[in-house]
């Protein structure tokens, strides 16, 4: 992994990225083969297994929205390589969409099991994700943009998308 481009580039192509999304999989996947057996009693039944389902299936297609947008689409790498703030496209809705898609990603797939003591894995990755990128990405971002990154994290969540941002 080629994490920097460019001899002057000022932030890595990848950051912390990969161990976060990694942990966060981890989580996602200890919770899904607990919840078959010791947290089995929060296994829906009926009518909530379909709804679970649906929602799930809704959240993977989000999330990999959500990804598709801000890692392929969005010719981020370029922009770090350039040491430029990327503040359009599907940056103009959610500050990380990488991080954000894996989450939904990873709800999503959680709720396809149908177990109401998954939703705490989802919790505890949206703890860990929020810790992580405020004490990692976004001093790295101040630093690097000052008085730019802090009045773009005025107006743009940091990794729930608002929708109609999009420029």
């Amino acid at each position: 992994m080629k994490n920097y481009v460019k001899d002057d580039q000022k932030l890595p192509i990848y950051g912390i990225g990969p161990y976060l999304v990694i942990t966060m999989g981890i989580l996602t996947a200890i919770g899904i083969v607990l919840s078959g057996n010791v947290l089995e009693s929060g296994i829906m039944e009926g009518t909530w297994i379909y709804l679970f389902r649906v929602m799930g299936a809704l959240f993977i297609a989000i999330g990999i929205y959500i990804w598709m947008n801000g890692a392929v689409r969005s010719d981020i790498d370029a922009d770090i390589a350039d040491n430029k703030l990327k503040t359009d496209g599907i940056f103009a809705c959610v500050r990380n969409p990488m991080y954000s898609g894996f989450w939904f990603l990873f709800l999503g797939i959680s709720l396809m099991w149908h177990n109401a003591w998954l939703i705490v894995v989802f919790l505890i990755n949206w703890m860990i994700m929020t810790v992580v990128l405020k004490n990692t990405e976004e001093k790295w971002l101040q630093e690097v943009y000052g008085d730019d990154y802090i009045e773009y994290k005025k107006h743009v969540n940091r990794c729930v998308p608002i929708l109609g941002r999009m420029r």
